[in-house]
Order: C-alpha cells, then sequence, then structure tokens
C-alpha cells in the first residue's frame, strides 16, 4: 500500500505502514475516511474528560490513542523513529512532561491570555510530534478540548475548510506554525480565530 501525504504532512515509515489494522484500506481517501470515524470517538472522549485537573502524559496518550485506536496498532504509543519534523525520538517523554508542567504552571499563574497559552501548548505539542502520525489532529483537537475546559471558545483553525486536505487553509496552517517555530506565534493565533 502506497500513501499520498499532503505537503507537511509526516510520512510513515515501512514499520508503521504495517500496522494498519483495518486490512481493507488500499488507498489514501479509504485511509483518510477510516481515521475520520476514528478521530470522532476520540474528540467524544476528549469532550467528557476534566482536562484542567488531568493534563498529564496518560491524558495525551489516551486520548490519541482513541483517535486512531480502530486505525493504527502503535496508536497511543510515542514513536521510536526519527522523522522530518519533532525531537528526538528518545526526548519525547521528557517534553511532553516538561509542555505539561509548563502549562499547568501558565494555567494556574495566568501569565498570558488564555488563547496564547493553549495555542503556545498546541504550538509546542506539534514540535514534539510524539507520534507516528497523526500529531497535528491530536494537538488541534486537545488544544479545543482544553480551551472550552478554560471558559474558551473552540478554535476555528482557518475557518471552515478542512486543514487535513491540500489547500490554502492548510499553507496557512504550515506557515503560522512555521513562523511559531521561529518565535512568531502571532500568525497562528490569528489563524487560529480566523
Amino acid at each position: 500500500m502506497y500513501f499520498e501525504y499532503p505537503p507537511g504532512a509526516t510520512p510513515i515509515d515501512a514499520d508503521e505502514a504495517n500496522d494498519l489494522i483495518p486490512k481493507h484500506i488500499t488507498t489514501q481517501a479509504d485511509l483518510n475516511a477510516w481515521e475520520e470515524m476514528n478521530i470522532v470517538e476520540g474528540a467524544a472522549w476528549i469532550a467528557r474528560q476534566k482536562i484542567i485537573q488531568n493534563l498529564d502524559e496518560g491524558l495525551v496518550r489516551e486520548l490519541h490513542r482513541r483517535m486512531f485506536n480502530q486505525t493504527w496498532f502503535w496508536a497511543g504509543t510515542y514513536r521510536k523513529s526519527a522523522k522530518s519534523i519533532g525531537i528526538d525520538w528518545t526526548q519525547i517523554a521528557v517534553a511532553i512532561k516538561n509542555l505539561l508542567d509548563n502549562t499547568a504552571y501558565q494555567i494556574e499563574n495566568k501569565v498570558m491570555p488564555i488563547d496564547e497559552i493553549v495555542v503556545r501548548f498546541h504550538h509546542q505539542l506539534v514540535l514534539i510530534h510524539a507520534f507516528p502520525n497523526g500529531n497535528g489532529r491530536h494537538a488541534r483537537l486537545i488544544a479545543d478540548a482544553l480551551i472550552v475546559k478554560l471558559g474558551g471558545a473552540r478554535f476555528s483553525w482557518g475557518g471552515n475548510t478542512s486543514i487535513t486536505t491540500p489547500g490554502i487553509t492548510r499553507q496557512n496552517y504550515l506557515t503560522a506554525l512555521r513562523a511559531a517555530d521561529k518565535g512568531d506565534i502571532a500568525p497562528l493565533m490569528l489563524f487560529t480565530r480566523q
């Protein structure tokens, strides 16, 4: 099977691809549709969680598992390979703990507006790139859940157009992420509320 990845997507390696659970999937369109059904279950699960009180590694991993557990055997498991994006895979657990601790501190001490705390959390989670695949979708879903639990409105993520398919919305998202990588969070802040 060969998957066609949109620009900016992280390709999975052959070993990770062999861990596809549904054997009937043969095209990228089939995979996208199957993953989307699985992600809906993850979204329903995270909406019921007390995310603010339980902002920990278990929650991060369990959300990913629930988003992809009917698609990939490795769902909820940190990657064990190098990717074109992300930190060294041996440092993922420490980086996630630091991110969660820092975010909890920022929320508790109101060090910046809540939108900015959550957008920065999202960006750092994408930058770590903890899982073999699905990192952007996972980071957006957990950011949405967190902002809602903190009393804010869900992010629009560039409007009503899908961020996962090639097009201007995806390109704007990737451009905003790259600016945040360089220290300029403003484009990503704007993108989340367009």
